[in-house]
């Protein structure tokens, strides 16, 4: 009985929808385990007898065999585009999966750095490397600037405004934004421009990149990633450390600093501020701790 219903949501997919197969085959496989729950329980056995209590039934069922939140979240959502098929294709009247939410994701807080951290990690530069001029502007930008690692490793030389302290990223959704650069950071780009940089011939075509490769390309994001990592087990710094830690860090310290919300957004580039004010929760362990260190009332009464 399903697999009529299956095939018909296959084509609705592939025609009206126009998606890849990749993401056909993962609601496919949704779908497919939703009906297998449904026929060995026995409580529905076409899609116009599914009830929302059973999909709140499959949701504890799924979530006792190990998947995630955001696991169910996502089958959930291959399901409620089944669902809106069937209504279009008149298969069903009314809409089970529309009082059904998804599990709510646990967002983890991300891995951070002190100052003293980002320090004692870039101390471990070996300076006698021609490379290592070039690193160390890097990740004085990236901390001081709060980049992606896509967006450090695309800038451009001619998006720097360095005499006025700032430069011009392009971010996501290649949105546009305009990012004040610490002196620190402007000093070293200067120094490996006027250096490292002035012995490497650009490929064609990549004369504008900033940061380049020994061969005169634009550094890849994986060997950002490699280089800090490396130099996080130099420096004996035990937590997971990638690019992305100096951007959290750098927002971070900006929300502890008591710096406005809607700026650290407008820095970040962030398109919502729900997604900027996760650096709040951090920013109120960070002054819970801080209490609990220093405040002889928050110590009596825990």
């Amino acid at each position: 009985m399903w697999q009529v219903y299956q095939k018909g949501f296959k084509a609705w997919l592939q025609l009206e929808k126009s998606l890849a197969e990749n993401s056909i085959d993962a609601y496919l496989r949704d779908l497919a385990l939703f009906c297998r729950f449904l026929s060995s329980t026995q409580l529905a056995d076409s899609p116009t007898t599914v009830q929302s209590d059973h999909l709140r039934k499959f949701l504890k069922w799924i979530h006792e065999n190990g998947f995630s939140a955001s696991s169910q979240a996502r089958i959930l959502s291959g399901i409620k585009s089944f669902y809106r098929y069937c209504i279009l294709e008149q298969i069903c009247q009314e809409d089970p999966t529309a009082l059904v939410e998804a599990p709510q994701k646990k967002r983890a807080l991300p891995d951070t750095l002190s100052f003293e951290e980002i320090e004692k990690l870039i101390s471990k530069l070996d300076l006698s490397k021609p490379e290592s001029t070039r690193n160390k502007a890097m990740l004085e930008t990236l901390y001081s600037c709060g980049l992606r690692v896509s967006e450090l490793v695309n800038l451009q030389l001619s998006k720097l405004y360095l005499d006025l302290g700032f430069i011009r990223v392009r971010g996501k959704g290649d949105k546009e934004r305009l990012v004040p650069i610490g002196d620190s950071a402007v000093n070293y780009i200067q120094l490996y421009r006027q250096t490292t940089r002035q012995q490497i011939i650009p490929q064609k075509g990549k004369e504008d990149f900033l940061f380049l490769n020994k061969r005169g390309g634009p550094l890849s994001r994986v060997m950002v990633f490699y280089i800090i990592r490396d130099l996080a087990n130099a420096a004996g710094i035990q937590k997971t450390v990638s690019p992305h830690t100096f951007r959290h860090s750098f927002a971070t310290h900006l929300i502890e600093g008591g710096a406005d919300l809607r700026a650290v957004q407008e820095m970040l580039g962030h398109s919502s501020i729900t997604t900027t004010e996760i650096y709040t929760h951090l920013d109120r362990d960070f002054l819970r701790k801080t209490l609990a260190e220093f405040h002889p009332g928050f110590k009596n009464t825990r």
